[in-house]
């Protein structure tokens, strides 16, 4: 039997926070549209003591992809282990390490460590995952070490809500309501323009101008990952000035009564460097939250409202 030929490698980097702070927000995997650019929604399939079975799902190349990967915890020793569970050709195996290193109260250095090997251990194989990967290291913990000191810093730039509303009608319906963004120009007075496409069944981009009250248009695209009939989770990846960061998601939920609670779950980290160009010189981060929470909560509510009309009158 011949001996796989694989291969070892290591990048790191210093991180203003504190060491059990930067596990933390690696461990939860909630964290991660806002820790790595192109994640958009993470989902932990399976759980049993220190092993997780995760499904992520995020751009590459402006397309989006999902995959599932195993990862061990280990919180005393600030280690997380992961192995891809079904690899991409030309890529046999794929497994790596996340090492936080303690180097003072507010400092830490962060190791990622990947090891794999090629589909027949093909020399060309090998050379193009070497690039990859040590493209996407270096490309990746920059933005990494950037969405951690954000997270552990910036908590007043940090604005999270949920607006929801009691319909008598089914989950299934208004499901279907927000689903289909592609009507919306039809359904929702403030969408002034939507492009959808779905490549793969329930992984959707979605780019739209929407109307504020005061009549302005903002455009953005987002990444949806939708789980019928219940959840449909987004992130911008095209923002407004105001936003370093949207994350968020439409739920519905079913009562045994045949009722549904709709809600929709906003997560905006603020660009302070805009918030006077957008607002004004007087405004400041209570005034620019303030303005956020009324501009998406309008027009949440407002699609909600309308989605109940859809769904009751389907009763």
């Amino acid at each position: 039997m011949s001996v796989q030929a694989g291969r070892e490698v290591e990048h790191e980097i210093t991180v203003l926070a504190a060491a059990e702070d930067v596990y933390r927000l690696l461990a939860e995997v909630e964290n991660w549209p806002r820790l790595f650019p192109p994640s958009v929604y993470v989902d932990v399939l399976e759980r049993e003591g220190s092993l997780e079975r995760i499904r992520i799902w995020a751009t590459a190349n402006g397309e989006a992809k999902n995959w599932t990967s195993i990862r061990d915890l280990d919180p005393d020793g600030l280690r997380i282990t992961f192995r891809q569970e079904i690899s991409a050709p030309p890529v046999a195996s794929m497994s790596g390490t996340w090492i936080v290193e303690p180097l003072g109260e507010e400092e830490s250095r962060l190791w990622l460590l990947h090891e794999y090997r090629a589909i027949d251990d093909d020399p060309e194989g090998l050379a193009w995952i070497d690039e990859a990967v040590d493209r996407n290291s270096r490309a990746e913990l920059p933005s990494v070490k950037a969405g951690l000191e954000e997270a552990t810093r910036t908590d007043e730039l940090t604005l999270s809500f949920v607006d929801s509303v009691t319909v008598e009608g089914s989950a299934k319906d208004l499901f279907d309501f927000v689903n289909e963004a592609d009507r919306w120009t039809e359904r929702l007075p403030h969408v002034n323009d939507v492009k959808l496409t779905e490549e793969t069944p329930g992984l959707q981009v979605l780019r739209m101008e929407t109307l504020t009250k005061d009549g302005s248009a903002h455009t953005t695209e987002s990444v949806r990952v939708c789980f019928p009939h219940h959840r449909i989770a987004y992130k911008q990846t095209t923002l407004p000035a105001l936003m370093n960061l949207h994350t968020g998601y439409w739920l519905f939920e079913e009562a045994p009564d045949g009722t549904t609670t709709a809600s929709s779950q906003h997560t905006v980290v603020l660009n302070a460097a805009n918030i006077t160009k957008i607002l004004g010189a007087d405004a400041g981060v209570p005034e620019a939250r303030e303005f956020l929470r009324n501009a998406l909560g309008n027009n949440s509510r407002a699609t909600l409202e309308h989605a109940r009309k859809y769904a009751e009158a389907r009763r």
